[in-house]
């Protein structure tokens, strides 16, 4: 059975044989189908599959209307980066004031303290320096009678002249003492108005001196009952540990300070463990609106599992602010010394008294204006940790947008108690 010649038969089809194929581009005839030119492309512009432009070679694809040559190589639109595909996008949360209305970071605590009272300087800045200023003064005429007392003591011959002189120091260090037990009282009600503001500006809204008193003065009863409580408790602890040393001391003689002194250091540390805890109850008392036992219950469950993160902010700003404040007084010290130096090179006892005085008026004007700055940093900074673990645990910053979103209460302090109404049926949240 003979096999077809190949090359010599027409395959069957129709098709030319290989060496009759047209030329590229060409269909077999000659002729052009309608809407195709020769050379392999079609009207658009676009080359055939035989003539695809290869790797490495120039373009063969037309220029658009318009382009001309600035065509090829010229970059072409780019799309503005974005997510990866199937991802959100992510959306930074709101910052309509002091620090975003999300979980806060150390950075943002401080900033947010800066700029707070930079917004409430005339609310925090001038109520701590009435307190400061206060204190400040007592202590200095405190200071300058235990100078002259003490320089009294060089003319005393007898035991009986020296325990007659003594008495009176003694007097003044009770009073210094109290003293800075009242100024540790009115501290932390102070703390509680000065959340006030500090909350206010989580939103962007100023408060005023006026306002600021206005908006805590429902709550001075029981801060006042906070403050108290937490100073009576401190002096009874203290006093406790004191009279367990001394007793101890009394009974084993020298031998007891090995038990006197983890005593005293496990106190302290049970002091600021405590402390900690109970930091907040002023900012919970004014903000939530609880009464005294509420607020300490308070501040204890919102502390709890932060105690670490607490301290360590805590620490880190009171360090920062004592090195500032004696970087602030060693220039006022120094140059009360050069003024005594000059102004009176040999001294006698009445100039020693005046110059003790001007010296002593003004170490009070700058310790009163560096405590205030301090105090005012350090309200703001607590007041910010509660507003911060409030947002942590209790979901507050959802609670923020919506009132930024609304416009709600806004002459009020944002975190309180809701006043609008609720449904119908519902519990009062």
């Amino acid at each position: 059975m003979s096999q077809p010649d190949h090359g010599h038969r027409p395959p069957p089809g129709g098709q030319p044989a290989w060496e009759n194929q047209p030329p590229h581009g060409m269909p077999p005839g000659g002729q052009m189908p309608d809407g195709q030119m020769p050379g392999g492309q079609i009207p658009g512009g676009q080359p055939a599959w035989g003539n695809q432009p290869q790797w490495g070679g120039p373009s063969v694809w037309p220029a658009p209307p318009g382009q001309g040559q600035n065509w090829q190589g010229a970059p072409g639109p780019a799309w503005p980066p974005g997510p990866p595909y199937g991802q959100p996008q992510y959306i930074a949360p709101p910052k309509p004031g002091v620090i975003p209305l999300r979980p806060l970071q150390f950075g943002e605590i401080l900033d947010g303290s800066f700029q707070t009272i930079r917004r409430n300087a005339a609310s925090m800045f001038g109520s701590a320096l009435i307190v400061q200023a206060l204190g400040a003064v007592v202590i200095g005429v405190i200071s300058v009678l235990m100078v002259q007392m003490t320089v009294s003591l060089e003319s005393v011959d007898s035991r009986a002249d020296f325990a007659e002189a003594m008495g009176p120091i003694f007097a003044l260090m009770a009073g210094a003492l109290g003293v800075s037990l009242l100024l540790g009282f009115l501290g932390s009600v102070l703390q509680g108005v000065l959340a006030v503001p500090v909350a206010r500006s989580v939103l962007n809204r100023r408060t005023g001196f006026k306002q600021m008193w206005k908006l805590a003065g429902k709550r001075i009863l029981r801060l006042l009952g906070v403050a108290g409580l937490l100073t009576i408790g401190g002096i009874l602890a203290l006093a406790a540990v004191v009279g367990i040393a001394v007793l101890l001391l009394t009974a084993m003689g020298p031998g007891a300070l090995l038990i006197v002194l983890p005593l005293g250091l496990g106190s302290v540390v049970v002091f600021l463990w405590i402390g900690l805890k109970l930091m907040l109850a002023p900012a919970v008392i004014v903000v939530e609106q609880t009464g005294v036992y509420d607020g300490l219950l308070r501040s204890w469950q919102l502390t709890k599992n932060n105690w670490w993160r607490i301290f360590g902010i805590t620490l880190v700003v009171t360090l920062m602010l004592g090195i500032i404040a004696q970087v602030v007084q060693i220039p006022a010290s120094l140059a009360a010394g050069l003024i005594s130096g000059t102004v009176a090179p040999h001294p006698d006892a009445e100039t020693t008294t005046s110059m003790l005085v001007i010296t002593t008026v003004i170490s009070t004007a700058i310790q009163a204006l560096v405590g205030s700055v301090t105090f005012a940093f350090q309200s703001s900074v607590s007041a910010l940790l509660y507003m911060d673990l409030r947002m942590r645990r209790d979901g507050l910053d959802v609670e923020l947008m919506r009132m930024l979103e609304t416009g709600a209460d806004p002459d009020g302090v944002p975190g309180g108690p809701s006043a609008a109404p609720g449904p119908v049926g519902w519990p009062q949240v």
